[in-house]
């Protein structure tokens, strides 16, 4: 059996010794994100008070992770959406967010939003996980 191997792209922070940004695990065929927020390579956060620009941005940060791993975004099957101050009043601005986010043309993965009180840090607004397949 292959040992899973740690992602950590240099567009992402690094975070060794806490976190790996992801997991591929070969003999399963998957990759298993942690959570991506809107930050850049040094941990800054990106888009603050702009949901449009924190969830770009943290797909943007998927997409890096995917990459390393010998995947895209076309091949996520399911997602977790951390959002902060989630209000299902504007449930239709959030799906069609998230569906801009993805691209046109994809079947959409199996998909949970949550919403929360707060995420790691102040200003951060969305964490997004995923699991894809290679």
């Amino acid at each position: 059996m292959t040992s899973p191997v740690a992602l950590n792209p240099a567009e992402l922070p690094p975070l060794t010794g806490v976190i790996s940004h992801g997991m591929a695990v070969p003999d399963l065929g998957l990759i298993y994100t942690s959570g991506q927020v809107a930050w850049d390579a040094k941990g800054q956060l990106v888009g603050r008070g702009d949901l449009a620009a924190q969830f770009t941005k943290a797909y943007e940060n998927i997409d890096a992770v995917l990459a390393a791993g010998g995947s895209s975004r076309s091949k996520i099957i399911k997602e977790t959406i951390h959002l902060v101050g989630y209000d299902t009043d504007n449930s239709a601005e959030l799906i069609a967010l998230i569906a801009n986010c993805r691209g046109t043309g994809q079947t959409p993965p199996a998909s949970t939003c949550v919403g929360v009180e707060t995420l790691f840090a102040e200003g951060y607004l969305v964490e997004i996980e995923v699991v894809a397949t290679l």
